[in-house]
């Protein structure tokens, strides 16, 4: 169903919505998708951080084990 929408398709699509919700209206739309996206790339970049910090503390923790035995 979705395969035959072509460039002109697609153009008028883009053009109802511009009238139906307006330039400011999307504007600010794209502008919450925006950091919606930062906040979630940073997200993911704390949880790796984590992950890491947690992974090093296991290393450390099983180091000091063959230290004591």
């Amino acid at each position: 169903m979705l395969n035959n929408i072509g460039l002109p398709g697609l153009l008028l699509i883009a053009v109802v919505v511009l009238v139906l919700f307006g330039r400011g209206k999307i504007s600010s739309l794209m502008g919450e998708v925006g950091k919606g996206i930062t906040s979630f790339k940073k997200g993911i970049n704390e949880g790796e951080k984590e992950l890491a910090d947690q992974s090093e503390i296991a290393e450390e923790e099983t180091a000091s084990e063959k230290d004591k035995v």
